[in-house]
């Protein structure tokens, strides 16, 4: 909650700067408002919106919540406050609601597709810079669980880092004394031969990276039979079309850029009665 309240802080004052000029010469008393949906699909933003009501103080009714499903037309939230309050806190109210529940709609696009397949939904570090925290908190409301919020939470091996590496199986061996015992290693393969050595290495999870679903099959039956322990995620180019080719190849996990980078906002409105 502690980032929320310091993000909502500094979206009113990206918006104000050194004031909103209409602050001053604001009808007074108190205006009722409702905030509309323009757009079918999942309402994300609520967790959000709501601190921005306490800090800006103002009453906000949800009608509403974080994962249900909208459709164009329906009243999102009942707002009353001060007229000055209450404009101020439009735009940046709307966007909270409009970004985050385009996220979550296209998340829950993703989900829905490989429900029921045992398969997990990641979203990846393919953020904006500063918004990481709300956007996958978005994907979370959309269905989609999160991958490595940052650097800090898993030491991910990716291609870039394997050309620096000499010793795959050393390199392990030296983090595993350097990291959190309770930390995991991920390897990044595109190729069967990469898998095997990162296998044998030690790694936790092998992400088979823009692998066709044939070469998946096979990296899952060498998987089952030689290291059974180990997690497999896809990922690469994986889409709304081929995301169910790639949930019936046997993975654990297929992680997709698309949820978040890929999202159009949902439309949303403020009406005063």
């Amino acid at each position: 909650m502690i980032n929320i309240k310091k993000f909502v802080k500094n979206a009113i004052i990206e918006d104000n700067g050194r004031g909103d000029l209409f602050f001053d010469v604001a009808p007074k008393g108190r205006f009722t408002a409702r905030a509309i949906c323009k757009s079918d699909g999942i309402l994300a933003g609520v967790q959000y919106a709501k601190v921005l009501a306490r800090t800006e103080k103002f009453d906000c009714k949800f009608l509403k919540n974080d994962g249900d499903e909208i459709k164009e037309g329906d009243i999102i939230a009942e707002l009353e406050g001060k007229a000055s309050i209450l404009l101020s806190s439009e735009r940046t109210f709307l966007n909270m609601l409009q970004h985050a529940s385009g996220i979550a709609t296209m998340a829950n696009k993703y989900a829905k597709l490989i429900e029921g397949t045992g398969v997990v939904l990641l979203d990846t570090r393919k953020t904006r810079p500063q918004l990481r925290d709300f956007e996958k908190y978005a994907s979370r409301v959309g269905g989609a669980i999160n991958h490595r919020l940052g650097l800090d939470d898993c030491l991910m091996l990716k291609d870039t880092h394997l050309r620096t590496i000499d010793n795959l199986e050393e390199f392990v061996k030296k983090a595993r004394k350097r990291i959190s015992w309770v930390t995991k290693i991920e390897i990044e393969c595109e190729t069967f031969e990469q898998v095997k050595e990162a296998m044998h290495a030690g790694g936790d999870i092998i992400m088979c990276d823009n692998m066709t679903t044939e070469q998946i099959k096979e990296v899952v039956t060498f998987r089952n039979t030689n290291y059974p322990h180990i997690l497999l995620e896809a990922s690469g180019n994986i889409n709304l079309d081929t995301i169910k080719t790639y949930a019936s190849t046997g993975v654990d996990a297929i992680s997709s850029g698309s949820i978040i980078h890929q999202a159009t906002w949902l439309d949303f409105s403020m009406k005063f009665d």
